[in-house]
């Protein structure tokens, strides 16, 4: 398991990624271009990995999938299940309010054309590992997408061979959580038909139902 760091909203460990963000800063200098820390309720018990900032999403305002399209399907999916208040979202100053769900993404900094390499993402998996690490027993993760998926095994310390990436797999780990995956909200994949709002909205509503499940009974010989 990645060593457990509490996320630094200054850091400048991966010198591309930092050079983007200053570059993107001084052409946009009212975004955020830093780190985009995680966002929602600090005692979630469903934690959704997205994969990095998007340029004109979270990196200008500083909140994951605020302000891009992927934002669009996944905010209104999570009200439809009570995860979140409010189906649209506007700026980190809209009132959004996460209940039981909680956002955050493996790479924490606008990547180039929205691909971090194998370097940065490893660079940055110490920051999901603590983010994993405090989750509880019973715990639900949605990875979205193939990268953040195998960000998350690494995190957890898991091998990949055994946890491979499949939309709508769902898996049982040793830490006692599960673990979700779907493809990425992305707008390539909602406009390609490779994920539909139908297949999301059955991911949440499964996550929805995983949550709310009684826990097994103990049963005493």
């Amino acid at each position: 398991m990645s060593a457990q760091v509490a996320f630094d909203p200054r850091c400048r460990r991966c010198p591309r990624l930092s050079g983007f963000l200053d570059h993107v800063k001084a052409k946009y200098p009212a975004y955020h271009c830093a780190p985009v820390a995680a966002f929602g309720d600090p005692a979630a018990r469903l934690l959704i990995v997205g994969l990095a900032p998007g340029m004109h999403g979270a990196n200008a305002t500083g909140r994951p999938f605020t302000g891009d399209f992927a934002g669009i399907l996944l905010y209104r999916t999570l009200h439809r299940y009570g995860f979140a208040t409010k189906p649209e979202v506007t700026g980190r100053d809209d009132g959004q309010v996460l209940t039981g769900c909680r956002i955050t993404n493996a790479v924490k900094c606008l990547p180039p054309e929205n691909k971090p390499i194998g370097a940065e993402i490893n660079a940055c998996n110490d920051y999901l590992g603590a983010e994993l690490a405090a989750l509880p027993t019973g715990a639900l993760i949605l990875s979205l997408g193939g990268i953040a998926h195998k960000a998350t095994i690494r995190a957890l310390g898991l091998r990949q061979a055994d946890y491979p990436f499949v939309h709508a797999a769902q898996y049982a780990l040793p830490t006692g959580q599960h673990l979700l995956a779907s493809y990425h909200c992305s707008r390539y994949n909602t406009q390609t038909g490779r994920l539909t709002e139908m297949m999301f909205d059955a991911v949440i509503a499964r996550a929805r139902a995983l949550l709310d499940a009684p826990p097994p009974s103990c049963v005493i010989s």
